[in-house]
Formats: C-alpha cells, sequence, structure tokens
C-alpha cells in the first residue's frame, strides 16, 4: 500500500514524509540511518530489515533477515556499521552492515546476555562495551571484542532501560519498580552512585542529556520528570502531557527540545529552555488547610464539630490539603509541567495570569500507537515505530527549529 505523501509542510506540524508497511508483528524499534535514505527495524515477527529508498520514493527491504526468536531491541553505530540485536530469548547478536546497505553479515553472539527478554541493548565505541538490560533483572556489560561477560548489575524488578554518560562513564538503569540507578562502570566491576524514584510507575523510557547533564524519565504513570544530574541539587522537574504511558523520549540539544511519544499515539515537544519550576510536596493535615474542615479520616474532629468529614485533595500549585470546595478550581501551571488543566486552590488560581498559562510545548497526532522512536538531528527527521506494524517517517523542522 502506497504511503500518504503530505507535498507541503503545514505550519508548526510534523509532516509525514513516508510510511513503510509489511512487518508481521510489532515494530519494537527502529533508527534512521545517518546520511542514507535508510531505516534498519526489528520485529516481534523475529526480523530484522534495513529499508533502502528506491527511484519510485518507496523504501524497500534490501535485507530481510530472520532471526531464531522475536527481536525485542537494538542498537545500530554508523561508524562502524554495527548491529547489535537484543532477542526475546536473552541472547544478543551482533551484524556489520556492507557501506551500500545491501548485505549484512553476523559478527558474534552474547548466547548467556541474559535469561530472559533483553530490553534495551548499547554499544559503546569509545569503551568497546556492549550494555544491555533484561527482564531478568540484570544489566549486563560485555567486551566488545572478546565477547566475555565484563559483569553485571542485579535490579530490584525488570530492568527496563538504560542510558550511558561516556564521560563519566555513569550508567543510568530503569526498571518496572519506578526506580533509577545510576552506576559507575570499570572494566570488570561497579559500584552504585545513587537511586532515585520519583515515579508510581515502572520507568519506561530515559534520555540523557550530556551537555547540560539531566536525566529525562519517562513512565506508564504517564509523566515525565528532568532529573538535575549535573546541578547536584536533585532538582526533579515534572512534565505531564501524555494521557497514556511514555514509551519513548529523544533530545534535541541545539534546541533544548524534547519529544516524547506515548502509547495515546500523541507527540510532544517540550520547550526546555524556559526556565521551570519543580511542584510542590504534597503537605499532609487532617483537616482542610483553608476552612479547617475535618477530612473523613479525621473522627474526633468529626465528633466535636458534628460534622461530616470530607475527601482530601491537593493543589497542584502550592500543594496545601485541601477539600472539594476550596480547589474546586481547574487550571494549567505550563513553568511546572501541567500542559493540561489540573486541581489548584482558590488562592493560588486568582495569582496564576494569563502569560503563566502560556504553553510551554506543542501536542500532534501520530495516529498510531507509538512503541519507539527515533530522533535524527542533523535533518531534522522523527521515526516513530508501532504496535500497528508501521514505521512513520516525519519531517520535524516545522516544530523543532
Amino acid at each position: 500500500m502506497a504511503a500518504q505523501i503530505n507535498p507541503k509542510p503545514l505550519t508548526r506540524k510534523p509532516v509525514l514524509l513516508s510510511k513503510l508497511e509489511g512487518s508481521q508483528d510489532v515494530v519494537n524499534m527502529a533508527v534512521i540511518v545517518p546520511k542514507e535514505d535508510g531505516v534498519i527495524s526489528v520485529s516481534e515477527d523475529r526480523t530484522i530489515r534495513v529499508w533502502m529508498k528506491r527511484d519510485s520514493g518507496q523504501y524497500w527491504p534490501s535485507v530481510y533477515h530472520s532471526m531464531a526468536a522475536p527481536c525485542s531491541c537494538m542498537s545500530f553505530n554508523p561508524e562502524t556499521r554495527r548491529l547489535s540485536v537484543g532477542l526475546d530469548n536473552g541472547t544478543v547478536s551482533e551484524f556489520i552492515l556492507s557501506e551500500d546497505y545491501n548485505k549484512m553479515a553476523s559478527a558474534k553472539s552474547y548466547l548467556a546476555a541474559h535469561q530472559n527478554r533483553v530490553t534495551l541493548v548499547f554499544f559503546v565505541l569509545e569503551m568497546e562495551w556492549v550494555l544491555s538490560t533484561g527482564q531478568d533483572k540484570y544489566f549486563t556489560w560485555h567486551c566488545a571484542e572478546s565477547g566475555r561477560r565484563l559483569g553485571g548489575y542485579k535490579t530490584i524488578a525488570w530492568a527496563s532501560c538504560l542510558q550511558f554518560d561516556v564521560e563519566t562513564r555513569h550508567v543510568f538503569v530503569g526498571d518496572c519498580s519506578g526506580q533509577v540507578t545510576i552506576l559507575r562502570l570499570e572494566q570488570d566491576n561497579c559500584s552504585v552512585v545513587t537511586t532515585f524514584r520519583g515515579h508510581t510507575g515502572s520507568i519506561t523510557a530515559l534520555c540523557w542529556d550530556p551537555w547540560q547533564r539531566s536525566l529525562f524519565s519517562g513512565s506508564s504513570d504517564h509523566s515525565i520528570i528532568m532529573w538535575d544530574i549535573g546541578g547536584r541539587k536533585g532538582t526533579a522537574i515534572e512534565l505531564q502531557g501524555h494521557n497514556d504511558k511514555v514509551q519513548s523520549l529523544c533530545y534535541a540539544p541545539h534546541t533544548r527540545q524534547l519529544i516524547s511519544c506515548g502509547a495515546d499515539g500523541g507527540i510532544v515537544v517540550w520547550n526546555m529552555d524556559v526556565k521551570r519550576q519543580e511542584t510542590p510536596e504534597w503537605l499532609d493535615s487532617d483537616s482542610c488547610q483553608k476552612c479547617d474542615q475535618p477530612f473523613f479520616w479525621n473522627f474526633k474532629q468529626m465528633w466535636d464539630n458534628k460534622k461530616i468529614g470530607l475527601r482530601q485533595h491537593h493543589c497542584r500549585k502550592c500543594g496545601k490539603a485541601m477539600c472539594g470546595k476550596c480547589s474546586s478550581k481547574r487550571s494549567t501551571i505550563p513553568l511546572m509541567g501541567f500542559e493540561f488543566e489540573v486541581r489548584v486552590c482558590d488562592s493560588c488560581c486568582e495569582s496564576i495570569t494569563d502569560e503563566d498559562r502560556a504553553p510551554t510545548a506543542t501536542f500532534h497526532d501520530s495516529k498510531h500507537h507509538v512503541v519507539h522512536m527515533h530522533f535524527d538531528i542533523t535533518r531534522g527527521w522523527l521515526l516513530t515505530s508501532g504496535n500497528d506494524r508501521v514505521i512513520k517517517l516525519w519531517d520535524m523542522t516545522p516544530v523543532v527549529s
């Protein structure tokens, strides 16, 4: 089926460049080949495909390779043309692509990388390391030259994603408990630097900005948190812009924009060049901190005042515990990351100006359930792959510029 191509960019909207179809199952991951009109994808249908653009304008597989198990994730290094593929059976297999991307040769396999599905694999050229996480609750790293396992670290739940900082050799591992663990790697050992938790759901995506030294985490709780690692102040900025779990994150350092996609099909572009505010801690109280009405568990005050207890709410701006009557208003608070309307108390609502409500993100519909995305900074192209077995290529320059 031919892709529908938009002839002209639409102002402030991504432009659909092409649609790649043909996979028989979920496309778990795909990347744009730098400096080439090509895409590499791995799928639950056990295939690795290299799609190259033909004279007709359509993308067709120049490489079609079947694996022994479903392909769960991949990592591609364009300098060496090394393709690392994680499988559902715990194996990580490596291949070398030819210069014209029409052939693929097997290099090696790490058969015992994990005891269960590989959730993410990452090749570090500078150290010749292959990093990976799996559903066996392990983060492991191997020597890419010898294939020898160098070490591993057991997480408290399924290890779902990772990021790596080459300069400091710090690895960030997210797991399904909602925790992110920072490890410092040496050649054959690792040490825990710290752990932090801010999500109420599992970590589904991580993105590292080495320039500002910030880590972005996406979660099944629909939220994104920006952790200020370099500032050493423990600052955590929340971003609320999805109606379903966050699936993937990318960062455009030249414009300081974060791109997120979710299971709701939304692609959100966040302006991170504004001074954002931390959300307040929710305060504990047995009664409304404005009208002093007791909450329903405060039996003593209910008895003393002869009043029925009320349900507790919290103002998202000040964090105070309020009854429903004293926090009946709704407002967006974009600088706190709330791009949707949230509950605020009457006093805070009056203090929020129209300028404060100015959006700091733009929202776009990909029209498919996105599983993963990849951003080509040089061209401004975004790739989205989904469980609808479709890969879409977007021109993001009208949005990310």
